[in-house]
């Protein structure tokens, strides 16, 4: 592992405006909340967000995560059509089966709406069918979502369902994770991110009797009511209680936000939307580097090159209290090093450690910011004999 000091430049541009800071407070009656920024990596709060909880439908978030991932890598057509199996409308079907679309039985519906059934309207019927139309059986749909949540980074989560639905615990998550799914819906399929979160609502079924169509709302609490605010999901059980994942972005700060464990439906509204205010109103974000600036270097094993620029892949900032400047911050680039090559340009290989006063260490990621070969045949018997005798 190394960890090298930034240049004298970098340091001097943070400390220079050093002064003493006191971290703002915030207190939740909610059982788990947790909010981030994502623009430094900063925890802005967090209560039990390592314990495991049932996540109702927030689980549906895993669903959709997995049906972008298929879709940007062209494995699954919004307009393929799925079949709306009678087995599965019957055990999904009447007031006792909870959130519905409104599907019906032998239905041909796109996975479009589908995921509109699910994102907007949380349809329990429509996250199993778009479960089945991906994978044949729920079950196997569920390792899909296991696979992909170990591969995305989180370590305290499991899926039994693709709803939520409560299964005697095989279904659990922590906050922490739930956060970290939804930064991954948001940067790594941001278009179909925002084509299907914002929706205020979803019309799809007719009612019986007069055939009118049937218009939902969308359940977030924080959609049209926080500036910015353009997600996620919520999810309900009695088991659960009432919680929230959601997330907005203002001036290009987005941060995220869990709650869980509320009494009420009102509780939730509160909460989630006096969290994730606090989060804006009483932490700023201080630039660092802009996108592609160059941060530091990282030594290269066996590379065309012996060490390759790191830079910034977006805007990078610290986050500190409002209004202060946030006390003595120190910045640090880690790796595992050297890097062996090949690199490839944009190749996540380092992050940016960022050590303030007032919250625990904000990660931020660094990437290649040039193309670094593997070193040819002559050239890696010279990197060896330099590295024999001392020379490297």
């Amino acid at each position: 592992m190394s960890r090298i000091p930034l240049s004298v430049a970098a340091a001097s541009l943070l400390l220079a405006s050093a002064a003493p800071a006191a971290a703002p407070q915030f207190d939740t009656p909610a059982k788990v909340a947790y909010l981030i920024d994502v623009s430094s990596g900063a925890t802005l709060y967090a209560k039990n967000a390592d314990v495991r909880m049932p996540p109702a439908s927030m689980a549906k978030m895993m669903t959709v995560e997995v049906a972008f991932e298929l879709i940007d890598k062209k494995q699954l057509p919004l307009n393929k059509m799925c079949t709306v199996r009678p087995e599965t409308w019957q055990k999904w079907h009447g007031p006792a089966a909870g959130s519905t679309m409104f599907l019906s039985p032998g239905e041909q519906v796109s996975v479009e709406n589908l995921l509109h059934g699910i994102v907007t309207l949380s349809g329990n019927d429509a996250s199993v069918v778009l479960a089945e139309c991906i994978a044949g059986t729920e079950q196997a749909f569920t390792e899909q979502m296991n696979a992909l949540a170990k591969r995305i980074g989180l370590t305290n989560s499991h899926f039994g369902t693709a709803n939520g639905w409560p299964d005697n615990g095989v279904t659990y998550v922590s906050a922490r994770d739930l956060a970290t799914l939804a930064r991954s819906e948001i940067e790594n399929h941001y278009g179909l991110y925002k084509k299907f979160y914002s929706q205020p609502s979803f019309t799809w079924g007719k009612t019986l009797g007069s055939n009118q169509d049937i218009t939902q709302q969308n359940r977030n609490p924080i959609l049209g009511h926080v500036p910015g605010a353009d997600g996620l999901k919520t999810g309900h059980t009695d088991e659960a209680g009432y919680g929230f994942t959601g997330s907005a972005d203002q001036n290009g700060r987005r941060l995220i936000e869990v709650v869980a464990g509320l009494p009420s439906w009102n509780a939730r509204v509160q909460e989630s939307t006096r969290l994730i205010s606090w989060g804006f109103g009483a932490w700023q974000a201080k630039p660092l580097f802009a996108a592609g600036a160059k941060v530091g270097t990282a030594q290269v094993q066996m590379g065309s090159d012996s060490e390759v620029p790191l830079v910034a892949p977006r805007n990078l900032a610290v986050t500190v209290p409002a209004g202060l400047s946030g006390g003595a911050t120190s910045l640090k680039i880690r790796y595992q090093g050297p890097v062996a090559a090949p690199i490839t340009k944009g190749q996540h290989i380092a992050d940016l450690v960022i050590t303030t006063a007032d919250t625990p260490p904000q990660v931020v990621p660094l990437v290649a910011g040039e193309e670094v070969g593997r070193a040819g045949f002559f050239g890696r018997i010279w990197l060896g004999f330099k590295s024999l005798f001392g020379m490297a």
